[in-house]
């Protein structure tokens, strides 16, 4: 009998380090659902999202799909908007990511990367939360040194998450990003080992 995957969620704050993590995982051979991915594909032509996003606002749908410049602006100027897109495509990120947990059932351990991963309450269903940290100054200036970045911007989008306090606390592992990468990356294929080493031997 095929024994269940330990189900690890990843999440963290915008400049903390959660896409590099992902891809430290990636390359140990663990598979990787990426939240982000699943939407940008529901989006193209075609597809669900970009139908379901085509009935509340018909004006950010190309025919190359959900133009999210044009997305942004009907829900900056049309309030309520962006709740009701969420509580239809959130369904459809839900079921892409339950079918992928069904193709890599034999995996011992599969990896969620989730940047709402509590703001949407994704943490259900989850065996366990990885967050990814990093001092604050260290956030500011990763974010900051982004083509585009403005203080304003980087502040509306840390006002818009769940606190790096917050998420430490709730997390039932923290890896510090901030000590450089090969620390980084042996925090987590220290934490790959152990995971599938619980699984293997349960």
């Amino acid at each position: 009998m095929t024994r269940p995957s330990y189900r690890l969620g990843l999440t963290g704050s915008i400049g903390m380090g959660k896409s590099t993590t992902a891809g430290f995982f990636a390359a140990a051979g663990v598979p990787v659902w990426d939240a982000d991915a699943a939407v940008h594909q529901l989006y193209g032509p075609g597809m669900a999202g970009a139908d379901e996003v085509a009935r509340l606002a018909p004006e950010a749908v190309t025919c190359a799909g959900v133009d999210r410049e044009l997305l942004r602006e009907a829900v900056v100027s049309t309030p309520g908007l962006l709740a009701k897109i969420e509580a239809r495509v959130h369904p459809l990120v839900t079921a892409d990511r339950a079918a992928f947990a069904a193709r890599h059932r034999g995996a011992p351990l599969v990896l969620f990367d989730i940047p709402l991963l509590y703001e949407t309450g994704a943490e259900t269903g989850l065996d366990g939360v990885l967050v990814v940290s990093a001092r604050p100054e260290v956030q500011r200036a990763r974010v900051l040194a982004r083509g585009g970045m403005t203080e304003d911007a980087f502040a509306a989008i840390v006002a818009r998450q769940t606190p790096d306090a917050e998420k430490r606390i709730r997390a039932d592992f923290v890896i510090e990003t901030d000590r450089g990468i090969d620390a980084a990356r042996a925090a987590t294929l220290d934490l790959v080992t152990r995971l599938t080493a619980e699984v293997q031997h349960a």
